[in-house]
């Protein structure tokens, strides 16, 4: 039976912690996270009220790249943001052609009305809105747009919503609480209320191996905060369960991407 692992700390050292944790597993991250679908830089250039290529894009808190490649993939000139150095690190090895500076949506190392789109993927909740939103409105020109998102698993699929289950046993959290809360970070994304957001929820899926889709998981910081080996047998156990699941090893991942875009004036 696995141990249960130590209860949480100080919300706010949490937070810190767990927006830190990435560094140290940058190249798995990588190599494991699932990426965007088409459907989404579809939809971000339908809110946006532009094409992507030729606008100049900031992409801030770009981690390893996975964003940034798709978006320069669409013909947008991209420049990436990132704080932590084990990912810029990883995002230089792997995307070198796109150049990246160090720093936050706090506090944009960028000039006044200088892009077209600012995009977060997966990063907006580690920021302060209240910094962010106005450095944001500080950097974009006028006719250009904010957009966020997030991968969210599909909860109406049974065995994601079982296995979410295990996972917040393992973890002491409600994860339906937790998708909740996703939810509710787009509402609230802006609280005090200068941007006007539009919002799209895509669905999209990916065959993954077991092996993969344990990977991926691991690099979730909630499990990174934690303990090695109470992670290693959760992790284990989950592999039986899988298995159970897919007995070909071959796991179907549904995610639903909750996008939200605000054009400025």
């Amino acid at each position: 039976m696995t141990a249960d692992p130590p209860p949480p700390a100080d919300p706010r050292a949490r937070h810190a912690a767990r927006a830190g944790s990435f560094d140290a597993v940058a190249a798995r991250y990588a190599a494991n996270r699932p990426s965007y679908p088409p459907a989404l830089l579809d939809a971000v250039e339908e809110l946006a009220g532009r094409p992507l290529s030729g606008a100049r894009t900031v992409d801030v808190g770009a981690g390893t790249g996975i964003a940034s490649a798709l978006l320069h993939a669409r013909g947008a000139d991209v420049l990436a943001v990132e704080p932590g150095a084990g990912m810029a690190a990883e995002f230089r090895r792997a995307l070198p052609h796109i150049p990246l500076v160090r720093g936050n949506g706090n506090a944009l190392p960028l000039a006044d009305a200088t892009a077209d789109l600012i995009t977060y993927a997966q990063a907006w909740h580690w920021t302060d809105p209240a910094r962010s939103v106005p450095e944001a409105l500080r950097v974009l020109r006028p006719g250009g747009a904010l957009a966020l998102w997030w991968n969210t698993n599909a909860l109406d699929v049974d065995w994601i919503a079982e296995a979410a289950g295990r996972a917040g046993r393992f973890l002491g959290i409600d994860v339906a609480a937790e998708q909740r809360k996703a939810g509710e970070r787009v509402e609230q994304a802006d609280p005090s209320g200068r941007l006007d957001f539009a919002r799209r929820t895509v669905r999209w899926s990916r065959r993954v191996p077991i092996g993969t889709h344990l990977a991926n998981i691991a690099t979730h910081s909630a499990l990174l905060i934690t303990p090695e080996e109470h992670t290693a047998a959760f992790l284990e156990q989950e592999r039986a369960h899988l298995l159970a699941v897919f007995p070909d090893g071959m796991v179907e991942e549904t995610y639903d991407v909750l996008l939200i875009v605000a054009r400025t004036p």
